[in-house]
């Protein structure tokens, strides 16, 4: 009976996984669209970056906190997170090989100034939970002391109209004690 139910818990567990290119085919469809910061009230397990006075603004009001785009004929989705402010970053999320797409990978445009690549985390990720790990053999700031977004988490909840954004910072190796996390609401 226990084996039975192992082998039953594996399958469900290899079954709520998503592969990259089943992920990118899923964020095209999801993801595009404007999105605004949602109210200071509902900014809930963050660790206070939405009270930036660059962002704090923009909190529950219809300006754009991020907008996903696909472009390159589909072949790339381009994320502006923050736009005209001093916290405006991008990323860029990809295909290897867009037929294939055996891996999905992003590049994230710092407002720190530099540049991590990150790969698709087919172990962690799911429809309600897609993860982005710092891909340590392509990006040497992965590996570095140097502050910089080390996972990317996108978690979307409320029949994909809510959109919790969590870009974890690693510093002097560890991860530090503030992140970039941000609760985002799709505009009608």
């Amino acid at each position: 009976m226990r084996k039975i139910l192992g082998v039953a818990l594996v399958s469900v567990v290899a079954f709520a996984q998503m592969q990259p290119k089943e992920a990118f085919d899923y964020m095209k469809k999801v993801l595009p669209g404007i999105w605004t910061l949602s109210p200071a009230s509902k900014q809930i397990g963050t660790t206070g970056a939405h009270n930036h006075p660059a962002v704090k603004r923009m909190l529950g009001t219809d300006k754009t906190g991020v907008e996903y785009v696909v472009i390159g004929r589909g072949s790339a989705i381009k994320e502006e997170l923050l736009p005209n402010t001093v916290r405006w970053m991008v990323t860029m999320y990809h295909c290897d090989d867009f037929h294939q797409c055996k891996e999905l990978r992003a590049t994230h445009y710092c407002a720190k100034q530099n540049q991590p690549s990150f790969i698709f985390n087919t172990k962690e990720s799911t429809k309600q939970k897609l993860v982005f790990d710092c891909d340590e053999e392509r990006s040497e700031v992965c590996d570095s002391d140097e502050s910089h977004v080390h996972r990317i988490i996108l978690e979307l909840s409320n029949n994909n109209k809510h959109l919790k954004s969590s870009y974890i910072v690693y510093k002097d190796g560890e991860q530090a004690q503030k992140h970039s996390i941000y609760h985002f609401d799709k505009k009608k």
